[in-house]
């Protein structure tokens, strides 16, 4: 059953569990953006749709806070490139003080920042940084040039399938949390009426499970969510 968060949080997107945690408790109002204002969260000015799941629209994120955006500049004509494939078309476009923001689609989705000059039916070079981020871009270029020549990319390593089903207990749960439900409403949505009836709450081991998941969804929406979208570093 699809849970019955307000419209345009992650639970109302998403579909983790068989219980709709928002049954239960008063829905907030919550006031809207008219104005959209330069933040320092790393997505771009222009807005995405609330209304919407990440995964149904692209957001254009800022290559400062997200390196795994490839920055292109135009190719050097010192550079003998031979037969370079072309980049485009590129699905989805955006200008930025930094140049140009646009998605390639391919077999790897992925965002690149075309600097100023750039056409991406021409030979292009990837700018990597020296520094604590590099093999993180390496990796994402690695995936371009291998979807570029019809090749099976490698996977986004940047977050594993573990990974991915905690963070969606942490946003259901912290979404329940914001909305009014106790630990144990959040707690049998996402386990289950009877798992969670099975045994005395206040001893639960799962009674510390769901507040170590609306922590950790309340981190990340406060900001922490950006450390997912970095490769993990490697010393």
């Amino acid at each position: 059953m699809r849970s019955r968060g307000w419209r345009g949080s992650a639970c109302g997107d998403t579909n983790p569990t068989n219980e709709p945690i928002a049954r239960s408790w008063k829905r907030r109002t919550w006031p809207s953006r008219c104005h959209w204002k330069h933040s320092n969260s790393g997505v771009c000015d222009f807005p995405a749709r609330p209304g919407l799941s990440a995964l149904t629209q692209s957001v254009l994120w800022s290559p400062a806070v997200v390196p795994s955006v490839l920055t292109l500049a135009p190719a050097p004509e010192h550079l003998s490139l031979g037969e370079a494939p072309p980049l485009s078309p590129l699905d989805i476009t955006r200008d930025s003080p930094e140049g140009e923001l646009a998605f390639y689609g391919g077999d790897s989705p992925l965002q690149t920042l075309m600097m100023p000059g750039s056409d991406p039916t021409k030979p292009v070079v990837a700018m990597i940084p020296f520094d604590a981020d590099m093999l993180g871009r390496i990796e994402t270029l690695t995936r371009l040039w291998r979807s570029l020549r019809g090749q099976r990319p490698p996977p986004d390593t940047r977050m594993t399938q573990q990974q991915r089903r905690r963070l969606r207990r942490m946003i259901q749960a912290a979404d329940g949390h914001m909305n009014g439900a106790s630990y144990r409403e959040i707690a049998i949505a996402i386990y289950g009426e009877p798992r969670i009836s099975a045994e005395s709450w206040k001893t639960s081991p799962l009674r510390a499970s769901v507040i170590g998941l609306v922590k950790g969804g309340l981190d990340a929406i406060n900001g922490g969510y950006l450390n997912m979208l970095r490769h993990r570093r490697r010393s």
